[in-house]
């Protein structure tokens, strides 16, 4: 998900090319406060451009708790807005409020209710222990993530290393644990320095295999650094494709046991073979 400034009207209109997964349109942090009405227009006329009709938007609103939330909600949901970010959710009735807000604009705008999904950005203590709470508050949650800035403050901690990541290892396990119970993604914080790509990669080799579907980017370059190394070997996609080969075999002829290469393959390895097919279609494959 790269994250672009909803003030920056050149981004607006030529971001789509670098091929992100999710382009994040920022009204809150990236924007000063004298520019919040100015990027919510730009924001809401970007949303209503025929450029990303194949693009999945989303914009992250100001908090619930600002002046400004009901006011972005306003404008981006009657533009046709995918998904919106909701910052600092502590607790579940934060999202039931987005949820209730949301109906009532899209009542209002003709819109279908339902349509405008949302995404929980967990940021505090509160947020990391309620976090299976908010990942189930809403029929409309289609992911949560896990932001680092002000969980480092409210913990009185601080950013380490990627090679030490101990400050964020529970609050990461917490959130990933919830999007598991509620059956939805789960994206990981930004790595702020795009010149240190060594580091982003070593965070990316700690998020990958504890089981981040994805991460939050702040810049272009990070883009392909993520899909590579989140791509599938050719040996991973050919395996893959193998056991599903095997699985449709067995299927076929009414088996209830699948074999393959002389070993048994259960239902995790056909489901995980499925995965691996399918991240090698949106990121390629690496050697």
């Amino acid at each position: 998900m790269l994250f672009v400034p909803g003030s920056n009207a050149s981004w607006l209109s030529t971001v789509h090319v670098y091929g992100a997964d999710t382009v994040m349109f920022d009204l809150e942090d990236s924007v000063a406060l004298r520019e919040k009405d100015t990027a919510r227009i730009l924001v809401r006329e970007a949303l209503m451009s025929p450029i990303w009709k194949d693009v999945e938007v989303c914009v992250r609103v100001n908090a619930i708790d600002t002046p400004f939330f009901r006011p972005d909600l306003e404008a981006i949901v009657p533009a046709g807005v995918a998904i919106v970010r909701l910052p600092m959710v502590r607790d579940a009735d934060m999202v039931r409020e987005l949820d209730r807000v949301l109906t009532e604009i899209e009542e209002k705008c003709g819109r279908e209710v339902g349509s405008t999904k949302c995404m929980a950005a967990v940021e505090s203590a509160s947020g990391v222990v309620n976090a299976v709470q908010i990942a189930k508050a809403s029929s409309r949650m289609v992911a949560i993530a896990l932001a680092a800035y002000d969980y480092m403050i409210d913990m009185h901690t601080v950013r380490g290393t990627a090679a030490d990541e101990s400050e964020l290892f529970y609050a990461r396990c917490a959130v990933l644990h919830a999007a598991r119970v509620a059956g939805i993604p789960c994206y990981d914080v930004v790595y702020s320095d795009v010149n240190d790509e060594e580091g982003f990669l070593r965070e990316i080799g700690i998020i990958k295999r504890l089981g981040f579907d994805g991460k939050s980017l702040v810049n272009p370059r990070q883009i392909e650094p993520l899909h590579n190394a989140y791509a599938p070997t050719e040996a991973e996609v050919d395996r893959a494709k193998r056991v599903i080969e095997a699985a449709d075999k067995a299927e076929a002829e009414g088996l209830g046991v699948v074999s393959l290469d002389g070993k048994m393959v259960d239902a995790p390895i056909v489901a995980s073979a499925y995965r691996t097919v399918r991240l090698a279609e949106l990121s390629g494959t690496r050697r």
